[in-house]
């Protein structure tokens, strides 16, 4: 009976070990309302796995089964809650986002997953004209709350309105709270599209920066999955696939 316990002992043994070291490895993704980057299917403030798409996420999901580890996928509100999980929790991550240089020593980064062009939008029918960001300081302008590209703006001395949640930015600009929308490009118009805005009754005035979105892996994250996660990212944009899931969604 001891002879018969023993193999069976060792056998469990080995499972667990395997189940727990793919437990450690596994990423546990979170993101938040971005589009066309990343958004709820349902247009909610709370979805998972399948229920979330766009740009980033078929680019990130394509990466993770490349490289053949295992995650899961979270987009929840606001913005600010899933950013501090992965800062502060092993095997999180968080997408999509700048890599700064006030946040570059707080993650590991893979990417870069799409480009992110900041703008400002206004009224088609206003009579504005910005050549600068001193130019933009006359103007009441508003901006997503925690969001790098409204961060950078405070930096530099623009005063902003901020809103808990970007769509908000859309019905502002369209009452004239606000005579400019610091925001992607992008995103932007996808935003207006969903609150039912006609894209001709806004325009962009003024390109303010051209940068990338990166996923963001919590540092006591294995570097070796970090790696596996960026090799895979690299082989996709040589071999076309990260172009064409960015045509997809914004042609």
């Amino acid at each position: 009976m001891k002879n018969q316990i023993l193999p069976l002992v060792l056998l469990l043994s080995v499972l667990t070990s395997h189940l727990s070291v793919a437990e450690t490895n596994k990423i546990k993704l979170q993101t938040e309302n971005f589009p066309p980057y990343n958004y709820s299917v349902e247009g909610r403030n709370f979805a998972k796995d399948k229920g979330v798409t766009g740009i980033s996420v078929d680019i990130v999901r394509e990466v993770f089964k490349r490289a053949n580890v295992d995650y899961s996928l979270t987009l929840r509100f606001p913005w600010d809650r899933v950013y501090e999980k992965a800062l502060n929790k092993k095997n999180y991550g968080v997408f999509s986002m700048v890599r700064s240089e006030e946040r570059e020593a707080l993650f590991h980064w893979v990417g870069p997953l799409a480009p992110d062009e900041w703008v400002f939008f206004a009224l088609a029918d206003k009579d504005i004209t910005i050549n600068s960001l001193e130019d933009a300081k006359a103007y009441k302008v508003g901006g997503y709350k925690g969001d790098a590209l409204s961060e950078y703006l405070m930096e530099k001395g623009l005063r902003l309105q901020l809103s808990a949640q970007d769509k908000r930015n859309v019905k502002l600009l369209k009452s004239g709270a606000i005579d400019l929308w610091a925001s992607n490009d992008f995103s932007g118009r996808a935003l207006a599209k969903q609150e039912g805005f006609e894209l001709s009754k806004m325009k962009k005035i003024f390109t303010i920066d051209q940068v990338d979105l990166f996923l963001g892996i919590n540092k006591e994250t294995n570097p070796a999955v970090v790696q596996k996660l960026q090799t895979a990212l690299d082989e996709m944009k040589e071999d076309g696939t990260i172009a064409k899931t960015i045509e997809q969604y914004t042609n």
